[in-house]
């Protein structure tokens, strides 16, 4: 088609893409055009930012290592990845689900661990923790062996995959669910973090007037032949960040009770302060599926450094 006016460009592109042979890409690719070219319409985009665009688009890509994903990150930001979540699961956006979103620090084959086995695999300072989980189908039935992948940040708000201090692997375990569904271990109780600012989703941040702390929280992973792998991510109420996620994570599903004790703790070591956690997942049928990890390996960089955004008030 040779092209008169704006209008003309939007029709030629979608003409060209219907001839695609695959049915789902031409429905995919042809809404994302639509939409595409009327937020350009709509915002009445100049070229100067557009360029913008295009290298900030750019810089995701280029800021994507082995051990950061930053790419998913924009997602998380811009609430595109708990809407697809949530879209997808707990019958297709109908009914509440502990669904929830993978995140960019899921790593694959995390050690083998017994039930109430610690992940705990360095020296890491924090109070103890003691998690019980059940796995159940979505007619309340026990699910067995499912098994269950647990991360979670330390005390000092750092995955392992970021913190050379921290040993290969810490505070990662997979678990196997026992008759009743169930598995247990203890950890450290993970603390709130802030994502990273040095890249364009800092920018991002900054321009929308937002803090960039990630409320505490455990990652679990369920897979199980017959059922759709599910990520879920259990969050403490008690976080002073738990309203303004800054990937907007959070859903009333999966507000977590961390249980804070002093004495009669489960294990002789322990004399002080330890906290305890209970939680349950529903998974829902379907493919068992494992997803390309975020990242593949561990950083041989210093520890990142801590930038703490402001929030502008409301």
């Amino acid at each position: 088609m040779i092209i008169k006016d704006q209008n003309d460009v939007t029709q030629a592109v979608l003409a060209e893409i219907s001839r695609a042979p695959n049915p789902r890409f031409r429905e995919i690719m042809s809404a994302a055009v639509q939409h595409l070219h009327d937020f350009a319409r709509d915002a009445q985009l100049t070229e100067a930012e557009f360029h913008q665009m295009c290298q900030y688009i750019a810089c995701l890509g280029q800021l994507t290592t082995p051990s950061h994903n930053e790419v998913v990150l924009a997602c998380g930001s811009l609430g595109l990845s708990s809407l697809v979540c949530l879209l997808n699961n707990g019958s297709n956006g109908q009914t509440e689900t502990t669904a929830n979103l993978m995140g960019p620090f899921w790593r694959l084959n995390s050690p083998a661990t017994e039930n109430g086995g610690s992940i705990v695999r360095s020296p890491t300072p924090g109070d103890p923790i003691f998690v019980e989980a059940w796995v159940k189908d979505k007619s309340g039935k026990p699910v067995r062996g499912a098994k269950v992948d647990v991360w979670h940040t330390s005390a000092d708000g750092f995955y392992e995959n970021q913190d050379p201090e921290q040993a290969e692997m810490n505070l990662r375990g997979q678990f196997t669910t026992d008759e009743n569904g169930y598995i247990a271990f203890r950890s450290v109780k993970p603390a709130g973090y802030p994502v990273p600012v040095s890249g364009p989703v800092g920018e991002l941040l900054k321009a929308q007037g937002r803090h960039n702390m990630r409320p505490a929280h455990i990652h679990f992973m369920v897979f199980k032949e017959g059922y759709k792998t599910q990520f879920s991510q259990v969050y403490s109420s008690d976080d002073p960040n738990i309203e303004t996620d800054a990937q907007f994570g959070v859903t009333q599903a999966l507000l977590g009770e961390y249980v804070k004790h002093n004495g009669n703790a489960p294990s002789a070591d322990i004399t002080g302060t330890w906290y305890s956690l209970q939680c349950e997942f529903v998974i829902e049928p379907g493919e068992a599926r494992l997803p390309k990890p975020p990242i593949t390996e561990k950083t041989n960089a210093p520890r990142p450094g801590r930038v703490v955004l402001d929030r502008v008030p409301d």
